[in-house]
């Protein structure tokens, strides 16, 4: 297993201090919140990955972690307990929101980066007694490994840059996650796409040498994908995102 190796920064406003380790994602970096006591946003190779409160783990800093709050909050009725897998973890923002908003989940994280979850587990500490186990490794493989209708609600919050690997975006994907989802089950994906470019924007890969993106493409493609998997689909966003006007995080929501 990788391990973290971490320093320390600068004291930030209020007194505490930047920490950083290297991980095998790059550098992770946790900054103080100068506006909340015990609040942190995680940052990976300087880019904001995510945001936690220790104080109040029902805080969501971003506006992609609200818009899977309220999915999270629509799934069932308000503090009913769920069966929710996360495919990412980060600083698994989202599995301590559902275990503070719904006692007694089971939770289930894959993250593919050991040194990040053992940095951040360390530096942020899950509560005693929440139901969440955090396992190392590919979250298709980990998705493989789930019975069938185990789960209420999956959440895909997986990225390669600054796009979701394309094992995570296929029909057989997708075929998977239905099968672990219960009937009347859920699924969200956070998917980033924003203006048209080139083949070297950080998209895909798809995109033939000298050959101009469309705006949305990557999340149109996804749309797609999953309105021929699912009898619903949902998309929420910025409406500067959903117009193309720039890059950001769309929220996906599907079921039957």
């Amino acid at each position: 297993m990788a391990k973290s190796r971490q320093r320390r920064g600068g004291r930030g406003r209020g007194g505490r201090e930047t920490l950083s380790a290297q991980v095998s994602g790059g550098t992770a970096t946790l900054e103080p919140d100068p506006e909340r006591a015990r609040g942190w946003t995680l940052l990976l190779e300087g880019a904001p990955q995510s945001y936690v409160d220790l104080d109040d783990p029902a805080h969501l800093g971003f506006g992609y972690q609200r818009r899977l709050g309220h999915v999270i909050d629509l799934a069932a009725p308000a503090g009913r307990p769920l069966h929710v897998l996360h495919l990412g973890g980060g600083a698994l923002t989202l599995a301590r929101y559902t275990a503070a908003t719904r006692p007694r989940s089971t939770q289930q994280v894959f993250e593919r980066d050991a040194a990040l979850t053992e940095w951040v587990r360390a530096a942020l500490p899950l509560e005693r007694g929440w139901r969440i186990r955090v396992r190392a490794g590919d979250a298709r493989e980990g998705l493989a490994k789930l019975p069938e209708g185990w789960a209420d609600l999956v959440v895909s919050d997986v990225f390669s840059g600054a796009r979701t690997p394309a094992h995570l975006t296929s029909a057989e994907f997708l075929g998977e996650v239905r099968r672990v989802l219960r009937p009347g089950g859920l699924y969200a994906a956070n998917v980033a796409d924003g203006p048209g470019g080139g083949d070297g924007d950080g998209g895909t890969g798809a995109v033939a040498p000298g050959r101009r993106r469309r705006p949305l493409d990557h999340l149109r493609a996804q749309v797609a994908t999953v309105r021929a998997a699912f009898a619903s689909a949902a998309l929420t966003a910025d409406p500067a995102v959903l117009r193309g006007r720039r890059f950001g995080n769309a929220v996906l929501v599907a079921g039957d």
